[in-house]
């Protein structure tokens, strides 16, 4: 038996398996004992499962006689957020922020639950955090009492998660309004760019999430009492804000971005215009003295020892001429007197 969110061994698809008591306890199960128990009135069998074993789908269509569309439903990792109601079943996908290991947060994790308000069974494919708290607080002997209790928890912790998200993103983007921009502008245009796809991704998802949740709060489900709706309404309210930080973020992300860029389109023309005036100054004289490098008879001055001084100081002359009309005319800025 594993009493965490971790890999189960190869023979079962079991990750853990409590029977809650009905007073915020609950006691442990193995697969066994799980896969074929009927809890008592007032219990709840909630059974976590990795959805990509083998068993997992034979065992939902024989032992919960759940339809084969459904169960294919209930292992698939592409599905979106979504909630409905079949008789007094409920049948969820929802998804939480992936805090693995050298994951993004746009990689979220999708979490499937099936409940007929007795047996309430999770599905995931990668470890995900809000079981373990979960459960963890049913070892401690505070956590739901019935399954309107265990989908708000449940609901509640996948949501409350995203904040750290949000907030470790807005951490960053303060950060970067305060560095140096014109010495870290290329990592600061790249770390903007990452944060506005984590944010278009957790909205591609989370806006559906939140059509999900409202959808579980309508349901008319007779174990889904007036508590639970009032309680999973706050976590939508939650939602609902979290994702107008998300949009917050997204647009802070952008102004930074478009400051970058005019920062660096501003130093791009200063150095355009520096070179044109440079080239603007030497094309006479480089004219010049390419004229005056011919190697052709009938070259002036090339039997006068002072010829030489006297190409170089038309050459200082035009050079000054060009200087002075250049600072009369201020051309490079833009503004002529």
């Amino acid at each position: 038996m594993t009493d965490t969110d971790a890999a189960p061994d190869a023979t079962s698809p079991l990750l853990f398996a409590r029977l809650l008591d009905g007073q915020g306890g609950a006691r442990p199960l193995d697969w066994g004992e799980a896969r074929h128990a009927e809890p008592a009135p007032g219990e709840l069998l909630w059974i976590h499962l990795c959805r990509t074993h083998e068993d997992v789908e034979p065992w939902l269509e024989t032992r919960l006689a759940v339809p084969e569309p459904i169960a294919e439903m209930l292992i698939d990792d592409g599905n979106r957020p979504r909630a409905t109601r079949e008789g007094d079943t409920l049948i969820a996908v929802l998804r939480g922020i992936n805090f693995n290991p050298d994951a993004e947060p746009e990689d979220m994790i999708s979490m499937q639950l099936w409940t007929d308000g007795r047996i309430f069974v999770t599905l995931r494919r990668d470890p995900l955090q809000t079981p373990r708290e979960v459960v963890g607080l049913l070892d401690r002997g505070i956590g739901p009492v019935d399954a309107g209790a265990l989908v708000t928890e449940l609901v509640e912790h996948l949501v409350a998660r995203m904040n750290r998200a949000i907030v470790d993103m807005n951490e960053v983007i303060d950060r970067f309004e305060e560095a140096d921009l014109d010495n870290e502008g290329d990592m600061i245009l790249s770390k903007t760019s990452a944060i506005r796809r984590n944010c278009l991704a957790l909205k591609r998802h989370m806006g559906p999430q939140h059509n999900a949740l409202e959808a579980i709060a309508r349901a008319d489900l007779p174990w889904f009492d007036v508590e639970d709706r009032r309680e999973i309404g706050e976590t939508i309210e939650r939602l609902r804000r979290y994702l107008d930080d998300i949009d917050v973020s997204k647009e802070s992300a952008l102004v930074l971005q478009d400051e970058l860029r005019a920062r660096a389109l501003a130093s791009s023309e200063r150095t355009n215009s520096l070179l044109t005036l440079v080239a603007s100054v030497f094309l006479p004289l480089g004219f010049l003295t390419g004229l005056l490098g011919i190697n052709v008879a009938g070259m002036p001055g090339t039997n006068d020892s002072h010829a030489f001084w006297n190409v170089v100081w038309i050459c200082g002359l035009l050079l000054v001429l060009q200087w002075g009309a250049y600072m009369g005319w201020r051309w490079w800025t833009g503004h002529r007197h």
